[in-house]
C-alpha cells in the first residue's frame, strides 16, 4: 500500500452498465473498480504489474439521465465458415459486417456530469532483479498521468464517454447531498482469471487454459467513498 497514486478522472457521461441488464443500458450508480482498473492501464500498465482499486470517490452528485444509442445485433464470429480462424488459416476471408442491416436503437440510463477519485496502488507479479520495482512503475505513471499521456484514451465505461484526467495529492470533499452511508447493493469487481475449472473457457497468450469469472462485492458508499475489497474476498 506504499506506493499509491491518486487519480481524478471526469467526464460528461458515464455508463457503468449491470450485467443483469440484457436489453436496455443501466449504469450503476458509481464507477465499477474495473472500469478505474481500465482507465489507469490506459495510462501505464506493463505485463509485470498490476494496479489494485483500493478506493473509489465519488466527487458530484450522482445525476441520471436517458439516451438512445446505436448497438449492432451481431459481431463477426470466431469460428465457423465465415470466421476469424478460417480467414487466419486460408490468408483471407470476408469478415465485414453490414452495419445498416444489423444497426439497433436501444434506450440507456447512463451518468452525467461525473468526476471521481481513484486511489489505487501497484502489485507486482515479477520484480526480476530490480530491488523496488512498485517506486519504478509508480514514477513512470505519474510522469505519463502529469504529460497526459495514455496508450488509449481512456473512457468511463463506453467508449462513446471520454474521460479526463489529472494527478492530485488530495480529493475534494465530497458533496453535502453524498455525506452519510449508502447501500449501493451488490457491484461487478472484476473479471478473475484462473486455471479453468468453471466458466467461460478462454485461450491466454501463454496456451494456458482459464476460465474468466466474474466477481461481485456488497458496495457501501461512506461519505462519498467506496473501500474496495481485495478480489480474494469478493464473491462469484
Amino acid at each position: 500500500m506504499a506506493f499509491g497514486i491518486k487519480l481524478e478522472v471526469w467526464g460528461d457521461f458515464a455508463a457503468f452498465n449491470r450485467p443483469e441488464m440484457k436489453v436496455e443500458r443501466v449504469s450503476y450508480d458509481v464507477m465499477t473498480p474495473s472500469a478505474a482498473r481500465g482507465i489507469l492501464e490506459a495510462i501505464y500498465w506493463k505485463p509485470e504489474m498490476q494496479w489494485v482499486v483500493d478506493e473509489i470517490h465519488v466527487l458530484r452528485p450522482i445525476r441520471f439521465t436517458h439516451v438512445r444509442r446505436n448497438e449492432l445485433s451481431s459481431k463477426i464470429p470466431v469460428k465457423g465458415p465465415r470466421g476469424v480462424e478460417k480467414a487466419m488459416s486460408a490468408g483471407a476471408g470476408a469478415l465485414g459486417i453490414n452495419v445498416q442491416e444489423v444497426r439497433q436503437q436501444r434506450a440507456a440510463m447512463v451518468l452525467r456530469d461525473v468526476r471521481y477519485g481513484i486511489k489505487a496502488h501497484v502489485d507486482v507479479l515479477d520484480a526480476g532483479s530490480n530491488s523496488n520495482p512498485e517506486a519504478k512503475h509508480l514514477e513512470m505513471f505519474k510522469r505519463r498521468a502529469s504529460k497526459g499521456q495514455c496508450f488509449h484514451h481512456p473512457y468511463l465505461g463506453v467508449r462513446e464517454f471520454p474521460a479526463f484526467f489529472r494527478l492530485t495529492e488530495e480529493f475534494p470533499v465530497a458533496p453535502r447531498e453524498l455525506q452519510g452511508e449508502r447501500d449501493l447493493g451488490f457491484m461487478l469487481h472484476d473479471i478473475d482469471y484462473q486455471e479453468s475449472r468453471n466458466g467461460t473457457v478462454i485461450e491466454s497468450n501463454r496456451g494456458r487454459r482459464l476460465a474468466a469469472t466474474p466477481r461481485f462485492f456488497r458496495a457501501h458508499m461512506r461519505n462519498g467513498v467506496v473501500t474496495v475489497p481485495p478480489l480474494s474476498e469478493t464473491k462469484a
